[in-house]
């Protein structure tokens, strides 16, 4: 999983970024400090790994990750070049998801490129330039589409269903926010929008609203809060300085901080669980002397796509899933106990995966 994170000069976007990579991108207080994008790999934090880990004993643990790109500052007129705004465009097509780290704190010393603070205005900055973009990229296949029309009458529907889409994107709307049925949507993932992709929305926040124990009452947060609602998004409190302070701190005095502040988790795990929630991802398990490992599958996946998650012939070889849920397994401290016990399931090519699945694959190539 890519998450891209992005937001205008000056809101934290890469004090956040260093806080959750410990990558060193350069944070710096003014514009396109951050000229090309850095990336950083974040482990996902997974307790199940630890237990197995205590029953196993392995060799090697294997967490899933998350990959971080943190995109230098969007501005006015990035859809037409202006500052690195092409570059900036591209980096966002390739990844799966957006973070839109958004400044929900005052400060006299931060200058904000835009001379206040206003989320709304911000967030409608960079989603008018994604917007714009879409714009273009949709006109050409709308233009392809209708020239194909002539000696394909079934090409109809689709030519209706984009310009249903264009028309959203005219009156400044998400290609996300666009009501679509099954065959729509196949239709819709066929065009690489950026206003289609999931978005998480980081409302970043001073130390002085996480330490008041209610984020509510910042205005701002409100406000940004209510525009997720409206376009399906994902909103996230966070405070990119707070995270900072913590990023270095060992395990027990982090978590000590984080309760005298009434939080279970840190920024870092909150945001990994709104990722994998918005792009309905879960994780199944593999346990055994040599790894204990984790590994990420879109919710739905069956038991021969998720096998070959770990290798292709796995897939095609394919015979059955020695499956038990994590919770059962450690109730009975082994494998051996919980097949006693007529635990383990056998399972075939229909298996949907569930997560915290623990799983054997059974193939022949």
């Amino acid at each position: 999983m890519k998450l891209g994170i992005v937001g205008l000069p000056n809101v934290g976007k890469s004090t956040l970024f260093n806080a959750i990579t410990n990558a060193g991108a350069q944070s710096a207080n003014y514009p396109f400090c951050t000229i090309d994008p850095n990336v950083g790999v974040v482990a996902v934090p997974d307790k199940r790994l630890d237990a197995l880990a205590a029953l196993y004993n392995p060799q090697k643990i294997t967490p899933a990750v998350i990959e971080f790109v943190d995109i230098a500052g969007l501005v006015k007129g990035a859809s037409k070049g202006e500052g690195l705004g092409n570059k900036f465009l591209a980096n966002i097509r390739e990844v799966d998801a957006i973070v839109h780290v958004v400044r929900c704190f005052e400060n006299d010393d931060i200058v904000h490129v835009e001379g206040s603070i206003d989320p709304l205005r911000d967030i409608e900055t960079i989603n008018l330039e994604l917007i714009f973009s879409d714009m273009e990229m949709l006109q050409r296949r709308i233009d392809r589409t209708q020239k194909a029309l002539k000696g394909d009458r079934s090409l109809q529907a689709e030519l209706t269903f984009f310009n249903r889409v264009m028309a959203a994107l005219e009156e400044g709307k998400a290609a996300r926010t666009v009501e679509c049925n099954e065959e729509e949507a196949a239709m819709l993932a066929d065009v690489a929008l950026l206003t289609k992709k999931p978005i998480i929305y980081a409302a970043n926040l001073s130390e002085e609203d996480f330490s008041s124990g209610d984020v509510e009452q910042n205005p701002f947060y409100r406000k940004v809060a209510a525009l997720a609602a409206e376009e399906n998004a994902e909103v996230l409190p966070i405070c990119a300085q707070m995270e900072a302070d913590i990023a270095d701190m060992e395990p027990e005095e982090k978590e000590l901080f984080l309760s005298e502040l009434g939080l279970e988790q840190g920024g870092l795990d909150r945001l990994i669980q709104k990722s994998y929630h918005l792009l309905g991802l879960i994780s199944y398990l593999t346990a055994g002397t040599p790894e204990v490992r984790a590994w990420t599958i879109t919710r739905g996946t069956k038991a021969p796509q998720a096998a070959g998650k770990i290798h292709t012939d796995f897939e095609r070889g394919f015979i059955r899933a020695e499956v038990i849920p994590y919770e059962q397994l450690i109730e009975c401290g082994s494998l051996a106990a919980a097949k006693e016990k007529g635990l383990v399931r056998s399972e075939g090519k229909e298996y949907v995966m569930q997560d915290g699945d623990v799983v054997l694959f059974r193939f022949n190539v």
